[in-house]
């Protein structure tokens, strides 16, 4: 029979064949209050409860997930997100930590603003919906080459009852840009992985999220900071800024990219960790 500590305890063993201590115990802390509604000091204090027969073969089989490297939040369905729960299956990435603080960086700039945008390669539709969420006014578009992504994008933006313009559109073909407007602000986190990287990246991100979302095509890793250079261009407003989450490896190269293309105003910035991960270029 399983009690809280016990199925704690189990869980954490099984983790710890893939995760640090402290990763191992977070997430089953997370499993076991998404699978009981009791939060950690509860199940301390109820710790020799039983789990009903549900919860403990419910358990069982996420363990089983969870064991086989699948991530938690696709076990669970859910990522969290600006303090907000976006639904998340293996048709989009996992929403990251960095990628908030691109979207407060624009949201910090547009106080106030009524900005017209345009996300570029949406996913989960973390980005637009976040972005709406903390500017009522923006009118907001995304697009993606998945149309399983943008079915996840959709019920998303619906749930935190945020209005944005979804289009399905392969982003590399240029002759499809002729569909799309002008925009304020155009933002991005694309695909900046090349194939040779493939293999230096942890299992459960390699063999569980869509590749079409991390890998670029061929060796190439600024292909698509390229393409979004080129695009704004032609699509972005005077005055107007492109924000794009970086490859650490090549940020100061995607940098140069962009001033070599035509934006003066180019400015790569740190993210929490030190690292630099956000670019914002104007044009």
């Amino acid at each position: 029979m399983l009690t809280y500590a016990t199925a704690h305890r189990e869980l954490v063993t099984t983790l710890r064949t893939i995760y640090d201590a402290r990763e191992a115990s977070a997430i089953a802390n997370e499993v076991l209050e998404q699978l009981t509604g009791a939060d950690r000091l509860q199940r301390l204090a109820d710790k020799d409860r039983l789990l009903d027969e549900d919860q403990a073969k419910r358990f069982r089989d996420m363990q089983t997930e969870l064991a086989s490297g699948k991530p938690v939040q696709y076990v669970l369905g859910f990522g969290w997100f600006m303090g907000k729960k976006f639904i998340v299956n293996e048709q989009v990435l996992i929403p990251r930590p960095e990628t908030e603080e691109l979207v407060q960086w624009i949201a910090d700039e547009h106080k106030g603003k009524t900005p017209s945008v345009l996300d570029i390669g949406t996913g989960s539709g973390c980005i637009p919906v976040s972005l709406k969420l903390l500017m009522p006014g923006a009118d907001i578009s995304a697009i993606d080459i998945s149309a399983g992504a943008l079915g996840v994008a959709k019920k998303n933006a619906e749930e935190q009852c945020a209005e944005v313009r979804f289009m399905q559109l392969n982003f590399l073909d240029k002759d499809a840009w002729q569909g799309l407007g002008k925009y304020d602000v155009i933002v991005s986190n694309p695909p900046y992985i090349s194939e040779p990287e493939r293999a230096t990246l942890h299992a459960n991100v390699r063999d569980f999220e869509p590749g079409q979302a991390l890998f670029v095509p061929g060796h190439d890793a600024l292909l698509f900071y390229r393409h979004i250079a080129a695009f704004g261009l032609t699509h972005l407003q005077p005055g107007g800024a492109i924000y794009c989450e970086l490859h650490v490896d090549y940020a100061l190269q995607t940098r140069d990219l962009f001033l070599a293309a035509g934006y003066p105003a180019t400015e790569v910035r740190k993210d929490m960790h030190g690292n630099m991960r956000m670019l914002k270029a104007i044009k």
